[in-house]
C-alpha cells in the first residue's frame, strides 16, 4: 500500500515538474517584462531626482508624487482620460451591442459584415489614424463636407483645443467597435435559443426578451467588455499619437495621462516623475477594477 502510494506520489510531483517545465518559458518571460519594470518603477518613483543611464537616485519620500499631483498638465491629462472612459466606454458597448444584434438576426451576408467590423481591429492604429486625420480635415475632410449639407459651418476637428478632445473621443469608440461586435456577437449565439422560443411561445414583447432574457444572460460578456474596455481607455496613447502626429493635440488639449508617462520619460527625461505618473495610474486602474468586480456580484448572472 505504501509502495503504491509512493509511486502515484512520484508519479503526481513529476507531471507537476512538467507542467512547470512547460509554463516557465512564460514565467520568465513575464518576469522579465512585467514584474522587473514594475518593482523598478515602484523604485524609481520614490526618488526625487533619478539618473536612467546610471542607475542611481537621490532623496527618497512622496515629494516627486507631489510634482506629478500637482501639476497642470497632469490635471489636463487625468481630466481627458476620465472624459474618455465615461463618454467612450458606454457609447462603443451601446453601439457594438445594436451593430451584434442586428447580425445575430441571421441577415444576409452577415459573415461578410463581420468581416468588414472586425478589420479595423487587426489594421495598424497609425494607419487608420492617418485616415482619420483626413476625415477630420477642416477644409476637405468628409465628416465637414457631411455636417455642410445641413448648413453647419467647418469644424477646425484637429485645431481648435475644445473640438480635439471630441475628434479623440470619436476616434476611440470607432476603433474599439470591432473588438467589441464580435465578443458580443460570440455572446449572443452562446444563449440557448430554448428561452426565446418559450418567451415566443408566452407572447413577450421583444423588447422585455430583451431585458429579462437577452441581457441578463449577456451580462457576463457585457462585465468582460466594460472591463476591458475601461482598463484600455485608461491606457489611451496610440490614437493620440497617430491623430495629432506623435503632438498631444493644439495647446495639450488631447493629453492622456499614458501620453503625459512617455513625455516625461522620451521628451524630459525626467524617468522618476513617469514612474510616479505610472503608479499613479495604476492605483487609479486598479481601485477602478476593484469597484467593477464588486459591482458584478450583484450585476452579472452566469446561469
Amino acid at each position: 500500500m505504501n509502495k503504491k502510494l509512493s509511486n502515484a506520489t512520484r508519479t503526481t510531483i513529476k507531471h507537476n515538474f512538467l507542467g512547470y517545465l512547460y509554463l516557465l518559458p512564460t514565467l520568465i518571460i513575464t518576469a522579465v517584462f512585467v514584474v522587473y519594470p514594475l518593482i523598478m518603477s515602484f523604485r524609481m518613483g520614490f526618488y526625487e531626482k533619478y539618473n536612467y543611464y546610471t542607475d542611481e537616485g537621490s532623496g527618497f519620500g512622496l515629494a516627486t508624487f507631489k510634482f506629478v499631483l500637482t501639476d497642470p498638465n497632469f490635471h489636463q491629462a487625468l481630466k481627458n482620460t476620465f472624459l474618455i472612459v465615461v463618454i467612450a466606454v458606454p457609447v462603443s458597448m451601446i453601439i457594438a451591442l445594436a451593430i451584434a444584434l442586428l447580425l445575430n438576426t441571421g441577415i444576409k451576408a452577415s459573415k461578410f459584415f463581420q468581416a468588414i467590423y472586425f478589420l479595423p481591429y487587426v489594421t495598424s492604429v497609425i494607419a487608420i489614424g492617418i485616415v482619420w486625420s483626413w476625415l477630420f480635415h477642416s477644409d476637405f475632410g468628409y465628416i465637414n463636407q457631411f455636417l455642410g449639407m445641413f448648413g453647419v459651418d467647418p469644424i477646425q476637428w484637429l485645431n481648435d483645443p475644445k473640438m480635439a478632445i471630441w475628434a479623440l473621443i470619436i476616434f476611440n469608440i470607432w476603433s474599439g467597435l470591432a473588438f467589441k461586435i464580435v465578443i458580443f456577437l460570440s455572446g449572443l449565439q452562446n444563449i440557448d435559443p430554448q428561452y426565446y422560443k418559450a418567451a415566443q411561445i408566452d407572447g413577450t414583447p421583444k423588447w422585455k426578451v430583451f431585458s429579462r432574457i437577452t441581457l441578463p444572460l449577456l451580462s457576463p460578456t457585457v462585465f468582460f467588455l466594460t472591463m476591458t474596455s475601461v482598463i484600455g481607455s485608461f491606457k489611451v496613447y496610440n490614437e493620440v499619437f497617430a491623430l495629432f502626429g506623435g503632438k498631444p493635440g493644439p495647446a495639450n488639449s488631447c493629453m492622456t495621462v499614458v501620453y503625459y508617462i512617455y513625455d516625461m520619460f522620451y521628451g524630459s527625461s525626467q524617468v522618476h516623475k513617469a514612474a510616479a505618473a505610472s503608479i499613479i495610474l495604476f492605483v487609479i486602474i486598479l481601485a477602478v477594477t476593484l469597484v467593477q468586480m464588486v459591482l458584478s456580484k450583484k450585476l452579472v448572472h452566469y446561469k
